[in-house]
């Protein structure tokens, strides 16, 4: 076993100098590497190395979905490397966790440089990646209402069943606790989304003002909802977004004709 988990080492390097393909939408695309290598690598350092639960469960049909569609959220295509995507597969795989000590300016920074044709543009690029963003939230949180509901029924076949060994039971606590951790990633990622757009969006105003900002402005708001209800775990509630049968959030800032900014 120490043999195998010296031989991390070689796979950290072998899977290091790759990001994960991606899909429709976005999600994860099937990987050898990525699916059965590095996720071997990293369940040999955290059941050996870090003495973290690792569950042998096979995944079900909704723990599948639910890490697809939060992986899209974990790194961004559309905005190269401000996501660290190396670094996310790292840390998807259990082989180290990084995303807490990531810094929000890396998108500002990325679409400030980025030689568009005039401001407008700038604006109306970020405004897309913010709408992508929030297009998806819906059945996001729905696969994660899913995978909360099969830990539930785990846990309730887990206590019923009479003569269940006591190694079965910890695969169920060890697979809610996996499940847990995934889930709480996800709110941290969409919070450093969320930072990092905002922080663009008002370095961008004093770069280059432009009245596209009061778009974006919405758009922060309808992306905080979402942000908000990930960090209260309202995961399966009413899934409508601000804007559809729902109440609009204000703006936090408005940007005037005449080129004025106040915040409320």
């Amino acid at each position: 076993m120490l043999r195998a988990v010296a031989g991390i080492g070689l796979l950290l390097l072998t899977a290091g100098c790759m990001t994960r393909p991606t899909g429709d939408f976005g999600r994860a695309s099937d990987s050898v590497l990525h699916d059965e290598i590095m996720p071997a690598a990293g369940r040999l350092k955290t059941e050996y190395l870090d003495k973290k639960p690792v569950s042998t469960f096979n995944q079900t049909d909704q723990e599948r979905e639910m890490h697809d569609r939060v992986w899209r959220y974990l790194t961004a295509a559309h905005a190269k490397d401000w996501s660290f995507n190396v670094s996310v597969e790292f840390q998807r795989t259990r082989i180290g966790t990084t995303d807490q000590h990531f810094q929000i300016d890396r998108y500002y920074k990325l679409i400030s440089s980025e030689a568009y044709a005039s401001s407008r543009v700038r604006y109306n690029t970020m405004a897309d990646h913010l709408s992508i963003d929030i297009d998806m939230m819906q059945p996001t949180f729905a696969s994660i209402c899913a995978v909360i509901d099969v830990d539930r029924q785990r846990a309730v076949a887990a206590s019923e069943i009479t003569g269940l060994e006591p190694a079965m039971r910890q695969e169920q606590v060890d697979r809610k606790a996996e499940n847990d951790e995934k889930i709480a990633w996800f709110v941290r990622a969409i919070r450093y989304r969320y930072a990092s757009y905002n922080y663009a969006l008002e370095h961008l105003l004093v770069e280059t003002p432009h009245q596209d900002a009061v778009r974006i402005d919405g758009l922060l708001s309808q992306m905080l909802t979402w942000v908000e209800k990930g960090e209260r775990g309202d995961f399966c509630s009413d899934h409508s977004y601000a804007g559809q049968g729902g109440q609009t959030p204000l703006p936090s800032r408005v940007l005037t004709g005449d080129g004025q900014v106040y915040r409320k």
